[in-house]
């Protein structure tokens, strides 16, 4: 048996990307971005207001100015139609181009106005609490140049990167495009997914099953788990347990990227998986796992470096391979670093039940965050550990774990 870390890693080893598709923006909500983004002109492209005031002159302020006449006021997307002179001001508001002559904003709260003057006074009012803004050191003179102003290029400079690598489009992202101008963007492309499930037990869910059939679950489980991470299936297919129908069916799946089998995989003597895999040449990289459940987990490459993984039938045993195995190798493909597991306190005693990694379904709540075991029958259990929201982990070489104990939770989002 191997560790699950170093299945990980092997696994790890062989992602590769799936190509590259241009997409128009609004479709790439939740794909990863496979382009580097750059500026297109500085940001902000102009001095910008950054709130609400009056725009002056600072060499007014430091003469000793203290009333100055409006000259107009400036709206976000307007220019003056006319540049300042001495004791004049513009009244600006937030995301005005701040016009040449004008290079501090002193805030509406901070004066005076009447009849179109601009009335400074002897003093800083304190317009926030003094918990909320500092006192200047000088309240008779509490102006200091570009006060208020946004400068221009002080985000980004024109051909500066913005995005370098492989990156999530999340909404922010979404947004930080449309900014920069990019209407279509250069993503990765999804693999299409076969999924082959296995046994002659096994009916579709819209059957009614025999006193000793069950019905196909985890065709739609790994469906779902797979659409979480934004890909489906493009093909899938059942198997009785038949070495030849089972390796047809195989074959024929394997026009996709990926390969996902299910049951069959084990020590039984109906568990012809591993062996009709190897018959097709698929190099096997491992065979059982140190972890429980998903022990019987197989995994191997093809020639062409197309995955296959061979998860154990049980529902919650699928569900752990899918979160540990088949997801970091997803991101891993997409460029993307594996989600990285988060250590939470326990909120009931576990007492350890094998000699392996244990992982079990938790409920991940509060502030601050703690970890309720959720209550699973064993990894055939249907349940799938209702209402938990990540795996825990019980250490191989841990005892029997306190209610206060630190684990390692890996989230199912």
């Amino acid at each position: 048996m191997i560790d699950f870390r170093k299945a990980q890693e092997l696994v790890l080893q062989h992602a590769h990307s799936f190509g590259r598709e241009t997409v128009a923006l609004e479709e790439a909500l939740g794909r990863v971005l496979a382009e580097t983004i750059r500026a297109d002109r500085d940001y902000p492209p102009f001095d910008r207001a950054s709130m609400d005031g009056y725009a002056v002159s600072y060499a007014d302020l430091q003469k000793g100015s203290r009333q100055f006449t409006i000259a107009e006021t400036l709206f976000a997307g307007s220019l003056p139609t006319r540049p300042i002179a001495g004791g004049e001001c513009y009244k600006i508001m937030t995301g005005a181009a701040v016009p040449a002559g004008a290079d501090t904003i002193i805030r509406l709260e901070n004066a005076e106005e009447s009849a179109g003057v601009l009335l400074l006074p002897a003093s800083l009012k304190e317009a926030l609490p003094a918990a909320t803004l500092p006192a200047p050191p000088d309240p008779s003179f509490p102006w200091k140049p570009f006060q208020n102003i946004a400068r221009k290029g002080e985000d980004l400079v024109s051909g500066a990167v913005v995005i370098d690598g492989p990156c999530l489009c999340e909404p922010a992202i979404i947004g930080l495009l449309a900014t920069l101008g990019h209407t279509t963007v250069t993503i990765e492309r999804l693999p299409r997914i076969g999924l082959l499930t296995t046994g002659d037990e096994v009916v579709p869910a819209d059957a009614a099953p025999g006193a000793v059939q069950i019905r196909n679950s985890n065709r739609w489980l790994l469906d779902a788990a797979l659409q979480k991470t934004g890909v489906g299936l493009a093909a899938w297919a059942h198997a009785p347990d038949d070495r030849l129908v089972l390796r047809q069916l195989a074959e024929e799946l394997l026009a996709n990227d990926l390969l996902i089998l299910c049951g069959g995989v084990s020590a039984g003597d109906a568990d012809y998986v591993p062996e009709v895999l190897e018959q097709m040449g698929v190099q096997k990289l491992f065979h059982k796992v140190a972890m429980r459940p998903g022990k019987p987990l197989w995994c191997g490459v093809t020639k062409e470096g197309k995955m296959v993984f061979a998860l154990p039938g049980n529902p919650f045993s699928c569900l752990v391979n899918m979160v540990l195995m088949i997801r970091p190798y997803l991101q891993a493909c997409y460029g993307l670093p594996p989600a990285q597991p988060i250590g939470l306190p326990l909120e009931a005693d576990r007492k350890k039940r094998s000699p392996l990694d244990e992982f079990f379904p938790v409920y991940v709540h509060g502030i601050p965050a703690k970890v309720t075991p959720v209550t699973l029958n064993g990894s055939g259990d249907i349940r799938l550990g209702r209402q938990a929201n990540a795996l825990a982990l019980h250490p191989a070489t841990s005892g029997d774990l306190p209610g206060d104990a630190i684990v390692s939770c890996y989230s199912f989002v």
